[in-house]
């Protein structure tokens, strides 16, 4: 299937072609092809097992992928990953936040923040705009990450994530396990880093509210496949959310 892009190419951050993926003798993902707009948000939903998770890490380089590619915009210049190592492809400006958050949670949420920064020049100071974001984490700087409640532990996730200045943030179900109050903020972060132009926004989520309301670009999976794609706008009239529901 050849991508379909909903923006002009030269606007796409991440391009991925003809992307297969195997565990054993199982076909995992099948043949996927889509972009990822600078400045926007892209959503990914499906149900449980559809493959969500195995496209990230494919992404990210966790897993290698069997065929395909993935390709993205730096600095004027597309550059093919296909077969880069993980901490390259941070380097080359790709920032993830796993399923589940994986924070360190023996260190204190200063030295997570530092964590993030681990690709820059030493004694790069932590952005301030992570803590205008989530105000909490520079009131527990202190504190260490396993001792904050789960939905501090996502913003401090997502912090780390940011610490460095991608221009790629991927993240897988950030909304897990949270607390409505903090989905708002979680919400609102993710809504000011895409106005903001500076990242492409890649959001694997199963709330349906949730990702309907950042949406600019939806790609719907089952069964390792992109089966429908379409504006975020348009989620509803696509019938997008009895596609998901179980």
């Amino acid at each position: 299937m050849a991508p379909h892009p909903l923006t002009e190419p030269s606007s796409q951050m991440l391009i991925v072609e003809h992307l297969n993926q195997y565990y054993g003798g199982s076909h995992i993902l099948r043949d996927l092809s889509f972009d990822v707009p600078m400045g926007q948000v892209t959503t990914l939903l499906g149900r449980n097992g559809v493959g969500k998770t195995t496209l990230l890490k494919s992404l990210m380089g966790l897993v290698p992928i069997k065929t395909g590619s993935v390709r993205i915009e730096n600095e004027g210049q597309t550059r093919d990953i296909s077969a880069a190592p993980a901490h390259a492809r941070v380097r080359a400006g790709i920032g993830y936040v796993p399923q589940g958050r994986e924070i360190f949670p023996r260190l204190t949420v200063e030295e997570n923040l530092q964590m993030g920064l681990a690709s820059c020049p030493g004694g790069t100071p932590i952005p301030p705009r992570i803590f205008e974001m989530f105000p909490v984490l520079k009131q527990m700087m202190k504190r260490r990450g396993g001792d904050l409640s789960g939905g501090q532990q996502q913003q401090l996730a997502i912090g780390r994530a940011l610490a460095f200045g991608p221009r790629l943030l991927i993240l897988d179900e950030p909304t897990e396990g949270i607390q409505p109050s903090i989905i708002k903020d979680i919400e609102r972060a993710i809504r000011s880093l895409a106005e903001s132009g500076e990242m492409a926004i890649l959001l694997v989520e199963q709330y349906y509210d949730f990702a309907r309301s950042l949406a600019d670009n939806y790609l719907l999976m089952e069964r390792g496949e992109i089966i429908q794609r379409g504006r975020g706008g348009d989620m509803e009239r696509d019938g997008v959310r009895e596609k998901i529901s179980v």
